[in-house]
This record gives C-alpha cells, structure tokens and sequence, in this order.
C-alpha cells in the first residue's frame, strides 16, 4: 500500500471541529441521510441504506483524503460531539476544487454550515494553494445558493444537461470565490 498524499486535517471554528469521518459516525450519517431533502439535493443513494454510510466512512472519506483528490470532513459540534453535517473539497484541475455540503435537518439554520464552509475556503486556499473554490448545486436548491452566496460566492450561472445523480443529467448552478475574495 502506498504512503497517503494528503493525512486527514482536523480544522477547529469557534463552535465547530471538523475532522475525517471514522466508523463511530457511520449511525449519525445514515440517520442524518434519511433526510429527504438531502436525498433530493445530493448524490446520495436513495433510498439510503446503512451500507451507504459504510462505503462514505470507509471508502469515499478514506480515498478522498489518501489520495489528497478530495478531503471530506464531518461537521460536529464541539459543545455535544454532535454530527451536524459534512464538507468536501474534490479537486477540479490545477488550483481549482469544489466545495461540497450538507448539514442536517435538525442542525439547520444555526450557521453551522458558513462556519464550516469559511474553515474549508480558508484551509483550502492557504494549504493547497487554490486560486478558485467553485460551488455547483441542483436548479433549484435555494438553500444551497444561499449558503454560497452568504460565504461570497458569485453566481457565474446555469449548466444544461451538467451534474448527474442517480442516472440523470440535471441543470446545475455554478458558482465561485476566488483566493483574492477570501478573508483568510
């Protein structure tokens, strides 16, 4: 087995630890994936089985920071240990990644997801030298869009026929913040 590009990195906010996923949160992630509004705004299977969280824990999360090709953070409260939500960086060309989101249904509407996606911005732009953060979502995920704008993201547009999930091509928003937009 060869030696891992990229080990997992813990990022702390005031309120926030993120840190690579590790089996003890397969349960929170399968619970929190029931969601039906993560199921409809993400690729995540549907319906979403145990077996999911599993291959996201040990698979997905482990690849992605192993080969440095997209690290992925769980979200959890610092006060509770709570999983609120998850975070990724996928590598799209040189300098330039996409961020990617979701934060659970009952942790919504505390700011748990800007303060999570300003911590990823700002590691991915001072620690892997990125110049472009892009954010894509489904047509139509508004709470998506407001999110990214709220973290200044700049609407750049409508992509026909652009992200798949489960074996459709669907409209996507594409945004994007740039180094030099970015208060580190």
């Amino acid at each position: 087995m060869s030696e891992p590009i990229l080990e997992p990195v813990t990022l702390e906010t005031d309120r926030l630890i993120l840190r690579a996923p590790v089996p003890a949160d397969i349960d929170a992630i399968f619970a929190a994936c029931q969601d039906e509004e993560i199921q409809r705004w993400t690729v995540v299977p549907s319906p979403y089985r145990r077996a999911d969280a599993e291959f996201f824990v040990d698979r997905l999360a482990t690849e992605g920071w192993a080969t440095g090709r997209n690290p992925i953070w769980c979200v959890v409260e610092k006060q509770t240990g709570a999983l609120v939500g998850t975070q990724s960086l996928a590598a799209r060309g040189p300098g330039a990644a996409e961020v990617g989101y979701w934060t659970a249904a009952e942790a919504r509407g505390r700011g748990y997801g800007l303060e999570a996606l300003h911590a990823v911005c700002r590691w991915g732009v001072a620690e892997r030298d990125l110049r472009r953060l892009e954010w894509v979502a489904y047509v139509g995920n508004e709470p998506s869009l407001a999110l990214a704008r709220k973290a200044g993201f700049t609407l750049e547009g409508t992509l026909r026929s652009y992200a798949a999930q489960r074996g459709a091509y669907l409209d996507a928003w594409m945004g994007s913040l740039l180094a030099s937009e970015l208060a580190i």
